[in-house]
C-alpha cells in the first residue's frame, strides 16, 4: 500500500493534541472587528476541539500530523 498524501490545506488549519483530539481555530476573527465586543474577540482567539462527528473525516486528511 502506498502512503496517504496529507491534505496541505487541512494540515495548515488543524492540528492534533497530545491525547489525539483535533484542534482548530475559530472563524470570524479576521475583519469587521469594530462591531464585535471585546469579550467576543477575546473568545475567538482561543482554539477549540473539533466536533467528534467531523473529527473522523478530518483525521483522514491529516494522517501524519
Amino acid at each position: 500500500m502506498p502512503k496517504i498524501k496529507t491534505n496541505r490545506g487541512a494540515a495548515k488549519r488543524f492540528g492534533k493534541t497530545g491525547s489525539g483530539k483535533i484542534r482548530r481555530n475559530k472563524a470570524f476573527a479576521s475583519h469587521i472587528l469594530t462591531k464585535k465586543t471585546t469579550k467576543r474577540k477575546r473568545g475567538l482567539r482561543q482554539s477549540t476541539i473539533v466536533n467528534p462527528s467531523d473529527a473522523k473525516n478530518i483525521s483522514r486528511l491529516i494522517p501524519y500530523v
